[in-house]
């Protein structure tokens, strides 16, 4: 535990170099992940390619068209996908642990991912434009709110005091409905939708910048209203009663973590199918490392988890290249096991309460 201590009281005096530190960590996983892949690429051809073609800031060097191409128009957007992806992902999760205070929610486990899914399946299979290119963000929002509000619902008549267990079981209960939702959607497809079913394993392959101003507009505004409500999500730690006590509207404010929640979760799910696990590693990660304090919490699962993400996508591109994994296979491999832990530390820990 010394570390951990240590590091908590080096955030708390020295939070510029923290910060510092996980961004250049950051900048230095997405350079590497646009080097990587198919076509090796040196990390100069890299740098000069993003500072002079990227930046438009004139260096001189002649560069191959190729590898402009292959830098700027296929790997950067989709590293920056998975970094944006990533980070609504990391967010959503933290911000449900904490407002349900279950260290095992997350928007995979509570369903809200399989609820966005099915909403932005319904969208290609209905071929439905409401709203224009937005339509499939705001309809996988929408149902994913819903899948939410459902799965809360029917915790609540199965155990009024919201059990840790009961709320992930009511998740995975509404997953496996909405799954069979979306299977029969794809079996009446006609052969051109078939290739949903690749993007609903989770995947950022084959998108460009388009997909990025999709998703970007809901990340800021998203992880905006949760930034505003850090104050009332340390009080939600210590129960609603106390929040209460604290001057929290908890009503008026747990409606607006749960709709910026599921905003950051619909919108990253429109954009890159069903990916788990990451809402629930992440934040697990950070409040293990650097605290529970919401301020620093957000912003830093949001740093941390679009990293994991884009090392995640690099390893789907490299692993059995040069054929990929999807991405969720690879986030999958590793959440898995650590929710499988997390539980099990869950019930130790209660069996211990209940000893003493």
């Amino acid at each position: 535990m010394l570390p951990q201590r240590t590091l908590q009281r080096f955030l708390k005096t020295h939070k510029i170099a923290v910060y510092a530190g996980a961004i250049a960590i950051t900048l230095f996983v997405v350079i590497a992940a646009v080097r990587f892949g198919s076509v090796g690429l040196s990390f100069p051809t890299v740098f000069f390619v993003l500072v002079q073609e990227g930046l438009n800031i004139p260096l001189g060097q002649e560069l191959d068209p190729g590898h402009v191409q292959i830098i700027l128009h296929i790997r950067l957007p989709r590293v920056l996908l998975a970094l944006f992806v990533g980070a609504c992902l990391a967010v959503a999760g933290a911000a449900f642990q904490g407002l349900l205070r279950n260290p095992l929610a997350d928007p995979y486990t509570l369903g809200v991912s399989s609820g966005a899914a099915l909403g932005a399946v319904a969208v290609l299979f209905f071929q439905l434009a409401f709203f224009g290119a937005w339509t499939l963000p705001l309809v996988a929002m929408g149902c994913g709110f819903l899948t939410l509000v459902a799965v809360l619902y029917f915790t609540k008549i199965l155990s009024p005091s919201l059990q840790n267990e009961t709320v992930v079981l009511a998740g995975i209960i509404a997953s496996a409905f909405l799954g069979a939702g979306l299977s029969l959607m794809i079996a009446m497809s006609q052969d051109e939708l078939r290739q949903v079913i690749n993007w609903l394993m989770g995947s950022v392959a084959m998108r460009g910048w388009a997909h990025i101003g999709l998703l970007l507009p809901f990340f800021v505004g998203g992880f905006t209203l949760l930034f505003f409500c850090r104050n009332e999500l340390n009080a939600f730690m210590y129960g609603e009663e106390t929040a209460q006590h604290l001057g929290v509207y908890v009503v008026q404010k747990k409606y607006i973590i749960l709709i910026a929640a599921t905003i950051l979760t619909g919108s990253a799910v429109a954009v890159s199918g069903t990916i788990g696990f990451v809402g629930l590693v992440v934040p697990h990660m950070c409040r293990t490392l650097f605290g529970s304090d919401y301020s620093h919490l957000l912003p830093l699962a949001a740093i941390v988890g679009g990293s994991f993400l884009v090392v995640c996508d690099m390893a789907a591109r490299v692993v059995v290249s040069p054929a990929e994994l999807p991405i969720g296979v690879v986030t999958a491999l590793i959440g898995a096991p650590t929710f499988a832990w997390m539980l099990y530390r869950s019930q130790r820990a209660k069996r211990r309460d209940q000893a003493t």
